[in-house]
């Protein structure tokens, strides 16, 4: 794994706090597209357990998986007690019990490409769904966005994460359901959207920055002098966009 991959852990209480959790829309979506009552679920990478608890509480069994101990750690502060947590990344799950949801709430683009849709199809009950959420929180003021961008141009190029496959931001099915439409293990993949619209203060939405992994991996003195200079720039509140970008997908009973 990356060392952006592995960054996260040194945050996890500031990841808990700024980083926004799940609508019960959400649930909903991947309910009705299962067409079946789910009882037992996987998170792949599942950080503070934002993901981990909109499922348990509504009566799911989750196994949540992390590779960073001061992630698990904040995570079994906040879910429930039946929650099973496992530390462990996910080429390092091995076959064996089934389930029948596997899901990533904005981890999957941490794991490795090679034989992604094969180990994940190995999780999963036939029929079973596979579902990944993610989306990029931004400023909807375009001035501002701009400013912002521009503010860390000394030390930090761009804070995105490129699309794993190459598939370009307007291209109508976005990644990994672009993965999943060639996948020869899943069927039935579907793309939808959450909107979401936040307003924050100036120094929570740098809270927000500071656990993003572009920021966590430049040396101290740097990540200082970006948020200083992010800082000057932003009005004392900022409106942001927190769509949810949901990829949904059956595992194959034929495989």
């Amino acid at each position: 794994m990356s060392g952006r991959a592995l960054s996260f852990g040194v945050m996890a209480e500031a990841y808990e706090r700024f980083r926004p959790g799940y609508p019960v829309e959400l649930f909903d979506m991947v309910m009705a597209y299962a067409r079946q009552p789910v009882r037992t679920a996987l998170e792949i990478g599942a950080g503070t357990g934002k993901a981990t608890r909109l499922l348990a509480q509504r009566g799911v069994t989750v196994t949540a998986t992390e590779p960073d101990a001061a992630m698990l750690a904040e995570l079994r502060k906040h879910v429930p007690p039946g929650v099973r947590t496992v530390r462990a990344a996910f080429e390092d799950l091995r076959p064996g019990e089934r389930y029948g949801l596997v899901y990533a709430a904005a981890a999957l683009h941490w794991t490795k490409p090679q034989d992604r849709w094969s180990r994940m199809a190995a999780l999963l009950e036939p029929g079973g769904v596979f579902a990944s959420f993610a989306g990029p929180i931004q400023l909807v003021d375009p001035a501002v966005e701009e400013t912002v961008r521009a503010a860390p141009a000394p030390f930090l190029e761009s804070d995105d994460i490129p699309s794993p496959d190459g598939t370009p931001p307007g291209h109508d099915m976005q990644w990994p359901g672009t993965e999943l439409q060639r996948s020869e293990w899943f069927t039935g993949v579907r793309q939808s959207v959450i909107e979401r619209r936040f307003t924050m203060s100036a120094r929570d939405y740098v809270g927000h920055l500071s656990t993003i992994s572009a920021y966590l991996v430049l040396p101290p003195p740097e990540q200082e002098q970006v948020f200083r200079r992010i800082m000057r720039v932003l009005p004392e509140t900022v409106e942001i966009s927190a769509d949810v970008i949901v990829h949904l997908a059956r595992r194959r009973y034929e495989q």
